[in-house]
């Protein structure tokens, strides 16, 4: 009730009594002063105050009338007005309010169609980006994908398919000369047994590229433990793996982590003849310290081009940095190689994407 009487209608209302009350009072004064000062007979106080009542309850009758009537047209355009900022709040930006008056709140009403129209226009722009974003980001995911698979064809060609060549000329001079000489056969056996290894050695570290990148929810530690299980039950290799709960990395760094230590172990199993492999991985001082090391073969760190050329370096090299990590490696030859990454910790209250 008292929301109601605090409308606009009412409001006029009320103005129009206080303007009736104001005048009945100084009609009344001006009255009186006329009865005291100059007593006519036809100014009697009888007569004053009939004219007054009379004079009250019409201009009570006309406050009314003239306060709904005065506030109708006024109600009506501000009624148009909050109706188009409603539809602008709930996103409609093509609706518009017209009014043929030249006054303040036309004035509103003009300056209200055009903020919406350009809400409009940054609406389509924002519906354009996104259609853009979508489109490169489909185009980025198909480029990403056709060079992963150009890598993985030239891994293939230039090391299994030219293994699998060789076993099969191997193999097939093996038979030729095993009657005659059995023991350089024996000794063809031999190398196309260990090719055959090399072989299987270098298929696995393909395959190992074409695991899942994401870890579908599970933390980083658990990941480490699935891939280093399934890499012992596989290769001959031994893995020493120590790991403590992190808190502090979000998805996006555990994915680049996860992806980097499977371009790791892949390196591994590929380049570097090891039987034992090293996997670390403690939080201290507020960072993550990840550490793969292995007894290989290792190289000349000198080297600068063989180190550059070399394409799973150079991707664990950019994930680091897109995490905000630092990536330090070291090895020689005949001593194993050792990587060494360290990422920043920070408080995860939520992500989107």
């Amino acid at each position: 009730m008292l929301k109601r009487l605090s409308s606009i209608r009412y409001t006029f209302i009320r103005s129009h009594l206080f303007g009736l009350i104001l005048n009945t009072f100084v009609l009344l004064a001006v009255l009186l002063s006329i009865h005291v000062w100059f007593t006519p007979e036809w100014l009697a106080a009888g007569a004053i105050l009939l004219f007054m009542g009379i004079y009250f309850l019409l201009g009570l009758f006309m406050s009314f009338y003239a306060g709904f009537r005065s506030s109708g047209d006024l109600k009506d355009r501000i009624d148009s007005l909050s109706t188009v900022i409603t539809h602008l709040a709930r996103g409609n930006f093509k609706t518009k309010v017209l009014f043929s008056e030249e006054d303040e709140i036309a004035r509103i009403a003009s300056e209200l169609n055009e903020l919406g129209g350009k809400l409009q226009e940054q609406k389509d722009s924002l519906v354009r980006l996104a259609d853009e974003k979508a489109e490169l980001a489909k185009k980025a995911h198909s480029a990403a994908t056709m060079e992963e698979r150009q890598r993985l064809a030239r891994d293939l060609h230039d090391a299994v398919s030219q293994q699998l060549f060789a076993l099969t000329m191997m193999s097939q001079a093996a038979v030729r000369v095993f009657d005659k000489k059995p023991d350089q056969a024996k000794r063809q056996l031999e190398e196309i047994s260990a090719m055959a290894l090399q072989a299987q050695t270098e298929m696995r570290a393909l395959l190992l590229h074409l695991r899942p990148v994401h870890l579908s929810g599970e933390p980083l530690t658990k990941g480490i433990e699935r891939l280093v299980e399934e890499l012992e039950q596989k290769c001959p290799i031994h893995f020493h793996v120590q790991m403590e709960e992190t808190g502090g990395l979000s998805q996006t760094k555990e994915e680049h982590l996860f992806r980097i230590i499977q371009e790791a172990l892949s390196n591994i199993l590929r380049h570097s003849n090891a039987t034992d492999v090293n996997v670390s991985l403690k939080e201290k001082n507020e960072e993550l310290f990840l550490h793969i090391g292995d007894n290989g073969v290792g190289f000349n760190m000198k080297e600068k081009e063989t180190i550059v050329a070399s394409y799973g370096l150079k991707t664990m090299r950019e994930r680091t940095g897109e995490i905000g990590g630092n990536f330090a490696l070291r090895s020689r030859e005949g001593e194993g190689t050792h990587i060494d990454i360290r990422v920043p910790l920070q408080t995860v209250k939520g992500e989107i994407g």
